[in-house]
């Protein structure tokens, strides 16, 4: 069994699963996803790193190793022998063989990548949604960045965009209906404890 959290930007994803997988004692899988992409690619933990100081030459080393690596999933070098433009399908793409691996192991706490899109057809899993109203989210990410609420309301607003238009694009989901969903929760009600637990409850029940 597996479980994914979908969450709104704020609502304490991160906090709820590492609670949840160490009740159960599974794996979680967050930040993991992009080192596994990094370790089929052939690439280093500093090279990972570097992929937000935008290094001249790292895209398309990255792409190269990517082509490498999984030449199914992307088309061939163009006759020159240039490596086609890095796009965003491509990670999509990649994204989904490596979320699909994670998932065959089993008992695995896997946070965001649209995971519950991905294994919507998975029958062994729970897909869980943590929401929590604005307010509170604009507060929590405005604490944890050491930002002004302004600011944290911007970051907020423009990654809840970008969620919901990947989900609209490449699975013709909206993210935010319930129905996509065994469990949506509010954490500024319940709390990431009480969140947590109810999940692991869940969990629980079906084993």
């Amino acid at each position: 069994m597996l479980i994914t959290i979908s969450r709104e930007y704020g609502a304490g994803g991160a906090e709820v699963a590492r609670l949840v997988a160490e009740a159960l004692g599974w794996r979680l899988v967050d930040n993991e996803l992009l080192d596994r992409i990094a370790a089929r690619a052939g690439l280093s933990p500093d090279d990972v790193k570097d992929r937000e100081e935008r290094v001249p030459g790292f895209v398309e080393r990255l792409a190269r190793t990517l082509v490498a690596a999984t030449p199914e999933l992307f088309p061939p070098p163009q006759a020159e022998g240039t490596v086609p433009k890095l796009q965003e399908i491509d990670l999509v793409r990649i994204t989904e063989s490596v979320v699909a691996e994670v998932a065959s192991e089993g008992r695995v706490v896997l946070v965001g990548r649209a995971a519950a899109a991905v294994l919507a057809s998975e029958r062994d899993a729970l897909h869980v949604r943590l929401v929590a109203p604005k307010e509170f989210r604009i507060n929590a990410v405005a604490n944890r960045l050491g930002i002004p609420p302004g600011e944290a309301e911007k970051i907020l607003d423009e990654t809840d965009r970008a969620r919901a238009r990947y989900h609209r694009q490449y699975y013709q989901r909206d993210s935010r209906d319930p129905v996509g969903y065994h469990m949506v929760l509010n954490t500024a009600a319940l709390g990431v404890d009480g969140a947590a637990r109810l999940v692991e409850a869940a969990v629980k029940r079906e084993t």
